[in-house]
């Protein structure tokens, strides 16, 4: 019988033997490279989503006692790497533990220990993913908001406008602060050990409000107490309309709003209503009228200039708007103001 030799078998890793062949062999590699570049900022851009707190109480090796609220200690959860996460409910996170940089716009900020964050539902926590692993500590207290529908609390949780925050503007507390917080956690963690009986919401909520109600008292000491960082933002806030009125931004842009000034001081609307309120006495609105209103006065002394033209330079479409609110900010209108000016 003839033999007959087999074919020779050539390994697809055997290395290009001409020009066309390395080319398409560098190009393939390039490919691979770019694919696993991308898998390897997915991982790092993964979200952690809890839509419920019974997804929340297993993600931190808690054990669910109530599907609306839960007090947990995260020092029983296992280590994890940073990740932003999602929350369908609301949080109040105290994080006794550095763990990793918070991302706001541009900037870094450094995470201290001991601050307490608040997360509204539909937020996400903005820490920065990392592949380091850490431990975490501290406690948090978790509710959904079907637990204060109907309630004292549920009427006016709006009202605590730190849950728009951002997470970079944390409640710094002090020791005593801390502990009352802790001691606020501690009588909800306590009444969601017994069974639950018609009493159990009322009191769970009540214990929430009380700790909200500490937590206004917190931001308002320490919107005192950094005086000096707001008095920055305040003065910054007034350049920054300089600004806005002395260019062509109102002709373009209309008149600035609050959201836009926040925008500009790298602050959330509401943590900027806030400072402002507190600072002036005249919410961030008012602030910005008047700001308008001693443009406008100084733009009327030009007799060059119809009523019109003014309020057109100024932002507003409508000249007649423009009347409406210089009356009810001046007590004149604007030609009657400038009659009496002139």
């Amino acid at each position: 019988m003839r033999h007959i030799s087999r074919p020779v078998v050539i390994p697809i890793t055997v290395l290009p033997t001409n020009i066309t062949d390395m080319l398409y062999w560098v190009h393939q590699r390039q490919i691979k490279a770019v694919v696993l570049d991308k898998i390897k900022r997915n991982a790092m851009e993964e979200i952690n989503r809890f839509d419920s707190i019974s997804q929340y109480n297993a993600y931190n090796n808690h054990e669910t006692l109530h599907p609306l609220v839960s007090v947990i200690d995260y020092s029983k959860a296992s280590p994890r790497m940073l990740r932003k996460s999602y929350f369908g409910f609301y949080a109040v996170l105290l994080k006794d533990v550095k763990c990793g940089d918070l991302r706001y716009g541009k900037n870094y900020y450094d995470y201290q220990e001991g601050t307490l964050v608040f997360v509204g539902p539909g937020q996400i926590a903005g820490i920065e993913n990392s592949n380091e692993i850490y431990q975490p500590k501290g406690f948090g207290l978790v509710f959904h908001p079907d637990l204060i529908r109907g309630t004292s609390l549920g009427k006016h949780i709006h009202d605590y406008t730190f849950f728009s925050y951002e997470v970079r503007e944390a409640l710094h507390l002090s020791e005593r602060e801390r502990q009352t917080v802790l001691d606020c956690m501690s009588k909800i963690a306590m009444e969601l050990q017994q069974s639950i009986d018609k009493h159990s919401k009322m009191l769970i909520t009540n214990n929430i409000e009380l700790l909200l109600n500490y937590c206004t008292r917190f931001y308002d000491r320490q919107f005192i107490t950094r005086d000096h960082v707001n008095k920055g933002i305040l003065e910054k806030f007034e350049d920054t309309l300089n600004g806005y009125f002395g260019s062509d931004k109102p002709q373009t842009l209309g008149l600035p709003s609050v959201a836009w000034c926040a925008e500009q001081l790298h602050l959330s609307p509401n943590y900027f209503g806030d400072l402002i309120k507190k600072e002036t006495g005249r919410s961030a609105q008012e602030y910005i009228q008047a700001k308008l209103m001693d443009v406008a006065k100084e733009k009327i002394f030009d007799t060059n200039k119809s009523v019109s033209e003014v309020a057109y330079e100024l932002g507003f479409k409508y000249p007649q708007h423009f009347t409406r609110l210089f009356k009810q900010r001046v007590g004149q209108t604007p030609n009657e103001y400038r009659m009496m000016n002139n």
